[in-house]
C-alpha cells in the first residue's frame, strides 16, 4: 500500500528517504546528502521553521519512485528550475509535467501523485512560504493583509517578475560564499514578497493575470490585436521552445511557424504576456544561465559564452557588463 504524505515537511522527508539523503547541520543551513554516494548530489536547506524555507537542489535520482500526497496546507512556492522534469497528477486533472522554467504557485488542499525517473538530474532553487508567515508575522509586524484571492489556487504560473529572479540569483551567490545568514535570508524573503504584492496591487492587469487570461494588445494609437485562448497557448509554446533552445533559438519567423501564430501577433502577444520582448527574454535567460555557470562551475568565460549562445566571447562580455555592470570574470571573483 502506497504511503500518502500529508504535509510539505513529510513530502521533503519522503523524497530525502528515496534519495538516501541525511541531514548534516551547517552554520547557516542544513546540507542533505548521501555520504556514501556524494556523486548523487545534494540539497541545501535554509529555513525559518514554521515560516519559510529556501532550498537549492543539485542532485540525480538514483532509482524511479512515486509519491502520493494529500496536503491540506496552504503554501506559496516559487523559484527557478534550471534542469530536470517530473510528471505529476492532481486529483480530477490530467497528467502534467514540470519542466525547466521559473514558476509561482499557491497550493491548497492538493491531492495527487508525483513521479521521478532514474538518472534524471535536478538543479534549481525554490522558496516555500507557509501561510503562518503571512497571517501572523507579516500581518502583526507590517499590518499586511495578503489577498490570496488575487491568484488561482493550485495553478502554476510559469513566469516570475524579473526582480524576484534577480533576488533568487543573489541568494544563490550568497550561499556559494557561505554568507546567506538568517538576516540576509529574511531580507530576501521580504523583498520577494514586496515585489509580489506590488505587482498584483499596482494593476489588475499584471504579470500574473496575463499568464492565465487573454485579451487585447494595443499595437498603435487606435489599433489592437485580439488574443484568443489558442493564441495564448501558442505564446506559451513559444516560451517553452525558447527556454529549451536558448543556445541557438529559432528566428521570429521560424518560431511563428512552429507555434502556428503570425509574427506580429507572436511578438506583441509575447511582450504583453511575459512583460518583455522576445529578444530581451532570450538575453535575460542567457544572463541567468551565465550567472549560474559562473557560480557553480570552473568553466572558462569562453566556454560559458558558448553554452549560453554567444559564438563570440566579446559579445557575451559586452552584454554581461550591460546587464550586471561588471565583466563575467569580475562577477566570478566577487564570490571568492
Amino acid at each position: 500500500m502506497q504511503t500518502i504524505v500529508t504535509s510539505s515537511k513529510e513530502f521533503r522527508e519522503a523524497v530525502f528517504a528515496e534519495l538516501q539523503f541525511v541531514p548534516i547541520k551547517q552554520k547557516n543551513y542544513t546540507l542533505y546528502q548521501n555520504p556514501a554516494r556524494p556523486e548523487h548530489g545534494h540539497l541545501l536547506s535554509y529555513e525559518r521553521p514554521g515560516y519559510y524555507n529556501f532550498g537549492i537542489a543539485d542532485f540525480t535520482i538514483p532509482h524511479p519512485f512515486k509519491l502520493a500526497f494529500d496536503n491540506p496546507e496552504r503554501l506559496i512556492r516559487f523559484g527557478t528550475v534550471y534542469k530536470g522534469s517530473t510528471n505529476f497528477k492532481l486529483e480530477n486533472q490530467p497528467v502534467s509535467s514540470f519542466k525547466p522554467s521559473s514558476f509561482f504557485v499557491i497550493e491548497r488542499g492538493i491531492k495527487g501523485q508525483q513521479a521521478w525517473k532514474r538518472g534524471e538530474h535536478y538543479h534549481g532553487a525554490e522558496i516555500t512560504i507557509q501561510e503562518s508567515y503571512i497571517t501572523r508575522y507579516l500581518r502583526d509586524n507590517f499590518n499586511l493583509n495578503f489577498d490570496f484571492n488575487k491568484f488561482n489556487e493550485n495553478v502554476t504560473y510559469p513566469y516570475l517578475p524579473l526582480g524576484i529572479n534577480t533576488i533568487i540569483e543573489k541568494m544563490q551567490v550568497l550561499s556559494n560564499q557561505d554568507a546567506l545568514t538568517p538576516l540576509y535570508l529574511e531580507s530576501c524573503i521580504l523583498e520577494c514578497f514586496a515585489i509580489i504584492i506590488q505587482t498584483v496591487e499596482t494593476s489588475p492587469d499584471n504579470t500574473f493575470t496575463r499568464q492565465l487570461h487573454y485579451g487585447k494588445v494595443k499595437i498603435g494609437t487606435n489599433k489592437y490585436l485580439h488574443l484568443s485562448a489558442s493564441d495564448i497557448r501558442s505564446i506559451q509554446k513559444a516560451h517553452e521552445i525558447l527556454t529549451n533552445n536558448i543556445q541557438s533559438p529559432p528566428t521570429i519567423d521560424s518560431l511563428s511557424e512552429l507555434v502556428l501564430l503570425n509574427p506580429q501577433k507572436l511578438k506583441a502577444g509575447f511582450s504583453y504576456y511575459y512583460h518583455m520582448p522576445i529578444g530581451k527574454f532570450i538575453t535575460s535567460l542567457r544572463m541567468s544561465m551565465a550567472v549560474n555557470l559562473l557560480n557553480t562551475t570552473d568553466l572558462s568565460i569562453g566556454e560559458i559564452a558558448e553554452k549560453v549562445g554567444y559564438p563570440y566571447t566579446s559579445n557575451f562580455i559586452k552584454m554581461f557588463r550591460k546587464t550586471y555592470q561588471c565583466s563575467p570574470l569580475e562577477y566570478r571573483h566577487r564570490k571568492e
